[in-house]
């Protein structure tokens, strides 16, 4: 069901369907992705990076990371468009966080879930004590 919403990008009020962005703001960010694909599409320019791409399109980072994680822009198509890991700063072309990130972030839950599997334990241990005393 349709309904009012301010666009995400401009703030006017808009009927919202499919998009959070206005018909407008929709069509000019159709405009930057022809001209970000139309550059990289042409052989030469395949290994551009990211910086590289901003400067001959015009067209900020941001909006180019946000087509990479839409999945517009395929990077094993064009290996060198990557942008930075959210948590380390290496480059990465997919999600938000690099592998060694993501590795660390498992250890750390699988850390604190054994910690707190052994905190359940010794306080039922404690409880179970505590009533065989009485």
């Amino acid at each position: 069901m349709a309904e009012l919403a301010n666009c995400e990008q401009c703030g006017n009020v808009f009927v919202r369907t499919i998009r959070d962005i206005c018909e407008s703001c929709y069509k000019e960010e159709e405009k930057m992705f022809e001209k970000v694909y139309t550059f990289i599409r042409k052989k030469q320019n395949r290994s551009a990076s990211l910086h590289e791409v901003h400067e001959a399109t015009g067209v900020p980072e941001k909006v180019i990371i946000r087509f990479i994680k839409e999945g517009r822009l395929r990077t094993a198509q064009f290996p060198n468009l990557v942008y930075s890991c959210q948590s380390c700063g290496a480059p990465i072309s997919s999600g938000n966080l690099c592998k060694n990130c993501v590795e660390t972030i498992k250890n750390d839950l699988e850390i604190a879930e054994k910690e707190a599997e052994r905190q359940e334990v010794r306080q039922a241990t404690y409880f179970k004590n505590q009533m065989n005393d009485y």
